[in-house]
This record gives C-alpha cells, sequence and structure tokens, in this order.
C-alpha cells in the first residue's frame, strides 16, 4: 500500500487538490485516501463507485465500443474528477480527486491527473 500512499501524495500536490482517493469500483471500498476535502471520503468513495458503475452499464447498453476516460462533477465549490484506471494491475479502480473550484486549474488538473493514473500499479 506504500505505492498508493505515494499515488495519493502525488494527487494532493496538483494545484487546488483537497482530496484524493483511489477506489474499487465493484466494492465501493477506497483501497487509499488523503487530503481534508470537507466530507468523508470514504462515504464519497462508494458513492462516485455507484456513478462509475452506472456510466459503465449504460455505455454497454448503447453498445458503444468506447471507454470511460474521466467524469467530471461540478459543484459551487468544488471539482471532483473520477478517473478510470484502465491498465494491468489498476483495471477494476478509479482515482477521485476532490480540487477546490477557485484555486484549481481544471485542465492543468486533468492532464496532472492522467500522468498519475499512467503510474498507478496494484
Amino acid at each position: 500500500m506504500a505505492q498508493l500512499d505515494n499515488v495519493i501524495a502525488d494527487l494532493l500536490a496538483i494545484e487546488g487538490a483537497n482530496g484524493a482517493a483511489i477506489v474499487d469500483i465493484d466494492s465501493g471500498m477506497a483501497l487509499a485516501t488523503g487530503g481534508t476535502p470537507g466530507f468523508d471520503l470514504n462515504v464519497a468513495a462508494a458513492g462516485n463507485s455507484n456513478v462509475v458503475r452506472a456510466k459503465l452499464r449504460t455505455i454497454n447498453d448503447l453498445e458503444l465500443k468506447d471507454e470511460v476516460e474521466d467524469i467530471l462533477i461540478t459543484l459551487q465549490s468544488q471539482y471532483h474528477l473520477i478517473n478510470v484506471l484502465k491498465g494491468q494491475g489498476n483495471a477494476g479502480l478509479f482515482i477521485y480527486l476532490v480540487l477546490n473550484r477557485v484555486t484549481a486549474n481544471l485542465a492543468l488538473a486533468r492532464h496532472k491527473l492522467r500522468a498519475v493514473a499512467a503510474t498507478v500499479a496494484v
């Protein structure tokens, strides 16, 4: 789990990041969390796993030959980014990143999130 803790540290180093988690899609369990977003990251991880599963089901139902990269949820004060991992050793996981909407640069955060996601292996 030390590697996952390093990934969380890298995610929290993104400008404007308040919280981060690496989550199992099927169970909704957070494998690693960090930061202080102002809410329980474990509860958010479980709830957002429902969002990811619903989107994956919809893509399947529509018979789209495509994959989810990111899901963006915008709140008044925060951005919630979900990045579905696809590589060997991390399939079935997603990264959940909470950004302060005032201090984060969304485009740069997405770019850095993808770079960090490429390093995840469980």
